[in-house]
């Protein structure tokens, strides 16, 4: 495959080829597929929905495999979570379920599994799962993983963020951005998983915290 990479460079191409390859086969329609799915990953005007977050959500997910009912349900779902991403909170998730629905049928993928993959895709537009939803919690803690970084991984994350958001006004942003970490933070849980909250939701509380008070007083990390 020969594209133009955005910010998240080829690094992972190689290792997704052939993760997509395990989960899907090798069919002329599951390499278009593939393919395809990689092409949208790679848009240039991503700056943090790259294929380095894709690579991301899938190790997350390894990581959380125990958790599961069906790993590769999990797995789908994570390759068409942002596969539209245009910055457009809830018709992104739409239409990246709409994208799954679509190519999978034409995989000839089972209807059961048609049917699975967009509905874990949409949760990713509230990260909230009913109890009992394995999958569902797999897939949203996978995605929301990159809150439990260090300091300064988080802080890269976040300005990825804004940077995909360049057209909006700065204090638009803020306002905006405010409500998504204090919505976050209002939640009993981050995570739905065992191990996402014994592991991922001190660290992510406290970087959600740093960042709400960055947004508040204007003041930025330590060096």
């Amino acid at each position: 495959m020969n594209r133009d990479h955005g910010p998240g460079d080829g690094r992972h191409e190689p290792a997704l080829v052939a993760a997509w390859r395990d989960l899907a086969g090798t069919t002329p329609e599951a390499v278009a597929v593939g393919t395809e799915l990689l092409d949208r990953w790679s848009e240039p005007h991503r700056r943090y929905h790259t294929v380095a977050h894709l690579w991301e959500t899938l190790t997350a997910a390894e990581l959380l495999r125990g958790e599961s009912r069906d790993p590769d349900a999990v797995r789908y779902a994570l390759w068409f979570h942002d596969a539209v991403y245009e910055g457009r909170p809830l018709e992104d998730e739409e239409e990246s379920a709409a994208l799954a629905r679509r190519l999978l049928a034409l995989m000839g993928a089972p209807a059961a599994l048609v049917a699975e993959v967009p509905r874990l895709v949409l949760l990713t537009r509230t990260h909230r799962t009913e109890e009992g939803d394995a999958d569902g919690a797999v897939v949203c803690d996978a995605d929301l993983a990159v809150l439990a970084g260090t300091p300064d991984a988080y802080f890269t994350y976040a300005a990825a963020i804004r940077a995909e958001y360049g057209h909006v006004p700065d204090e638009a942003f803020r306002q905006g951005r405010l409500g998504v970490l204090r919505n976050l933070l209002a939640a009993p849980h981050l995570y739905r998983t065992r191990h996402g909250r014994e592991h991922w939701e001190a660290r992510a509380r406290s970087n959600l915290l740093a960042e709400v008070h960055r947004w508040e007083t204007g003041t930025e990390p330590p060096p």
